[in-house]
């Protein structure tokens, strides 16, 4: 049986139906939201709203950069607890498939994870036909240098100095993102049974420490270092030295001996290695960048904002003489 074409459901945008069916459309609804009859506001950007802008963005944020960066230099190594970092440099743990490698619900403990890790682990995920705990390329590239630092006296007898390994981690991290597999006794060797160490790894995970608040996946080097950097240039708390007495500092002056156990290479992706040490004030460790950064976009604000007022008052005045002209 032929069917009569009608024009009005082509644009209505359904197709046709056979007389006496039910009529089907894909017209959105007459809703204010679909139709698109919302009201809206949008800014007019004239010369008097934009270039106050920019120049309230430069009074604010270059008097900021200034603070923070004079705070920033102004932090020094003989005052108050001092904080011990290893640095890398040309070492991208930003990488997508980097940051990825890892089971979160292993290094929070479950069972099941542990032996049957995260397929996001892989090619860390098994070795020797058995699960890899921790799993992944970032605990499989974890910072295994030794560093201990001596102080020379008098007498040229080294003093070592006391550096304390916990505390460097995050309370979050270390009471709630990490936990070992759960287990009644306290031999933890037992817990991991059934899983081999990391390939780079030269002790597995339950070896870390001889202290059982410190070992396995709640040590804090290991910790600090599953939280990846954003930049390939990057430094990470490694120890703290504590201030014993305030009327002696923290780290006298004299001749300091810094004895390393080298265990990490770095040649062969062209990196490098740095200690260094330091104290904190309100606005972390010296890192000059953020100030750097606040003045730069201050001034750049400002400079913009001086160079359209220009341009402003230079075609505005043409544009009156024009007017005035005709």
């Amino acid at each position: 049986m032929a069917m009569n074409y009608n024009a009005k459901d082509e644009v209505d945008g359904g197709p046709p139906c056979a007389p006496g069916g039910t009529a089907k459309t894909r017209r959105p609804d007459n809703t204010a939201f679909k139709q698109q009859r919302l009201p809206a506001w949008q800014p007019i950007l004239t010369a008097g709203t934009v270039l106050p802008i920019f120049f309230i963005i430069g009074l604010i944020f270059i008097p900021i950069g200034i603070g923070i960066f004079v705070t920033s230099n102004n932090i020094r190594e003989i005052e108050g607890n001092v904080f011990m970092y290893y640095g890398l440099s040309n070492f991208y743990q930003n990488h997508r498939r980097y940051v990825k490698s890892r089971d979160d619900s292993q290094l929070n403990g479950d069972s099941s994870a542990l032996l049957n890790p995260s397929k996001e682990c892989e090619p860390y995920r098994r070795n020797e036909d058995k699960p890899i705990a921790p799993c992944g390329a970032i605990a499989n590239s974890m910072f295994n240098d030794t560093l201990e630092l001596f102080l020379i006296g008098n007498d040229s007898y080294p003093m070592p100095i006391a550096l304390k390994k916990k505390g460097i981690a995050w309370w979050t991290d270390k009471n709630v993102k990490f936990r070992n597999p759960p287990g009644g006794d306290n031999n933890l060797e037992e817990r991991f049974k059934g899983t081999t160490k990391p390939v780079n790894w030269l002790k597995p995970v339950y070896m870390l420490d001889s202290d059982q608040d410190n070992n396995g996946f709640i040590n804090e080097d290991f910790i600090v270092w599953m939280r990846t950097a954003a930049l390939p240039t990057f430094r990470k708390l490694y120890r703290l030295i504590e201030r014993k007495s305030d009327l002696h500092p923290t780290l006298p002056a004299g001749r300091y001996y810094l004895n390393i156990t080298y265990n990490y290479p770095v040649h062969y992706f062209d990196g490098r290695k740095r200690m260094i040490l330091s104290t904190i004030s309100w606005m972390g460790g010296k890192n000059p960048f953020l100030g750097i950064a606040y003045i730069a976009v201050g001034s750049i604000s400002f400079l913009l904002g001086v160079v359209l007022l220009v341009i402003n008052h230079k075609y505005r005045n043409s544009s009156n003489t024009a007017d005035i002209t005709i």
